[in-house]
């Protein structure tokens, strides 16, 4: 991993997440994720109304609720990067959330099942920006601005695509750092648009958190992401330096059930 953190710039006051403005889930199960358990990690919902999370730990449950790399959340005891938990959830309303909404109600269990209390500081560390390219950038406006954003990356034998749909630059900048690194990704594209695109890469052993099968990071006929990003949608993608915001855990304990 190559993420480093340097200095710490300013500091903020500790407060808890939770708030009355925020939604809630109508009731939400938490369970120890059984030792043997070889399913894997993910979040998703099934359903128009049941949201799942099998498989996380505290660190990678904020990383979520937050939408940064767990390498920007500092603090806490040991067992936030250790225990293993499952969430099964029922949403409120009429129809699915959209990902944010379910974020905000994971953020609201985070504070009254976890007690997480948090505060926020800026530090300077290694960040990638994306960037347009010398020969610009090669993606068609989406034509289909009602529809929620699509930003799945698909797993396959040597290589991972993603189809991107409706898309900002912004949500792909933060797909990336969310799923595929360990460290932020900054748009500084100036696109403001939504886009439809397709990206297709051989990942390496520090994408995905390094989950990945090592046949899948060795056998690929595509080019790694770097590459495929300049070829196949005219972006660039550039380790650089940037103070980022990084969240510090004051407050969690275990949950209740």
């Amino acid at each position: 991993m190559r993420t480093a953190v340097l200095v710490v710039m300013a500091v903020a006051l500790a407060v808890p997440i939770g708030s009355a403005q925020e939604p809630a889930f109508e009731v939400a199960a938490i369970k120890a994720t059984a030792p043997d358990d070889r399913g894997g990690r993910f979040l998703t919902m099934q359903g128009a109304h049941q949201f799942v999370a099998k498989g996380y730990t505290l660190k990678f449950m904020v990383a979520a609720a937050y939408n940064v790399p767990p390498r920007v959340i500092a603090g806490g005891p040991a067992w936030v990067d250790s225990d293993r938990y499952d969430i099964l959830a029922s949403t409120p309303g009429d129809g699915r959330p959209t990902l944010d909404q379910q974020m905000a109600m994971l953020r609201t269990l985070l504070s009254d099942r976890f007690h997480l209390a948090i505060h926020r500081e800026s530090r300077e560390m290694s960040v990638y920006e994306l960037t347009v390219g010398k020969r610009g950038a090669r993606l068609a406006e989406s034509t289909a601005a009602d529809a929620q954003p699509i930003l799945v990356n698909r797993v396959f034998p040597g290589r991972i695509q993603l189809p991107a749909r409706n898309a900002t630059m912004a949500q792909f900048a933060s797909m990336l750092q969310r799923s595929v690194f360990d460290r932020p990704v900054v748009d500084k594209t100036g696109l403001t648009g939504r886009y439809d695109f397709d990206l297709e890469w051989t990942p390496d052993e520090t994408q995905f958190d390094g989950r990945l099968p090592a046949s899948l990071t060795t056998s690929g006929e595509k080019p790694d992401l770097f590459a495929a990003i300049e070829a196949q949608i005219g972006l660039k993608l550039e380790a650089s330096r940037s103070r980022v915001d990084i969240i510090v855990i004051d407050r969690v304990d275990r949950p209740t059930v």
